[in-house]
């Protein structure tokens, strides 16, 4: 945990915090810190600074925050993305690799290669996507989490509401054999779509493509949807 993200009802006033959760748990058994100690906090979708510690007992850990919060969150990444919807257990760890790299967006698709079940899974529930959300933003210091949006229905989305989130920037679609490569560090607005295991069936890649979407490779090796998000987002650098 590189940050404790902070909530409003996290206040007893304006200058005064109390964590009662896995947080104290965090800074008394992880961090070991001790009254007088600072900690890096942020507002959860707002700014970041100091607090200092106070006092810690049993069940929670008093903070002190001496200065307003005005340092801003980091940078956004330019790159929404589109992701056919993966096992749960793996969208646990892309929902949390988002966070991490600053992803505004996220957009959970069907597409024909995705099991049905998947989407009775309890982790689409909003508490569980946002536990894997704050994973990524503790580990990146950050205080945004991406906004997830799920849609059930693969032409719809694709046909009337892709365009309209694009707005006028590229729309790359990850499609293995694809003689283009992804665009490396263009820091340009666009928007990322992966494909479930075993990619896009070819009439998906055709619509997709028919509305402006440029297939584009990855590179030679298939690779599983987890480790081809990380690979495709971390192209775009940025400070």
């Amino acid at each position: 945990m590189n940050i404790v993200l902070l909530r409003s009802q996290d206040f007893i006033d304006p200058q005064r915090a109390i964590l009662k959760d896995r947080r104290a748990e965090h800074v008394r058994r992880v961090l070991r810190a001790e009254p007088g100690d600072w900690l890096r906090v942020g507002l959860l979708g707002g700014a970041r600074g100091q607090a200092t510690i106070t006092a810690i007992s049993p069940t929670d850990v008093s903070l002190s925050l001496p200065q307003a919060l005005d340092e801003p969150p980091p940078a956004r990444h330019p790159w929404r993305l589109v992701l056919a919807l993966p096992r749960p257990k793996m969208l646990r760890r892309v929902l949390r690799c988002c966070a991490e790299l600053g992803v505004a967006n996220v957009h959970l698709i069907h597409s024909y290669r995705v099991e049905k079940s998947y989407w009775q899974s309890p982790l689409l529930s909003p508490s569980a996507l946002e536990q894997a959300l704050l994973a990524g933003l503790e580990r990146a210091g950050d205080t945004v989490a991406p906004q997830v949006t799920l849609h059930r229905r693969f032409r719809p989305f694709i046909e009337d509401e892709l365009p309209v989130l694009a707005a006028g920037h590229p729309i790359y679609l990850a499609h293995p054999g694809s003689s283009r490569h992804l665009p490396t560090d263009d820091r340009q607005q666009a928007t990322l779509v992966i494909g479930p295991e075993g990619g896009f069936i070819p009439f998906e890649v055709d619509l997709a493509e028919t509305l402006g979407a440029i297939p584009c490779s990855l590179g030679l090796r298939v690779l599983s949807v987890d480790t081809a998000v990380n690979a495709a987002l971390s192209r775009q650098l940025y400070t």
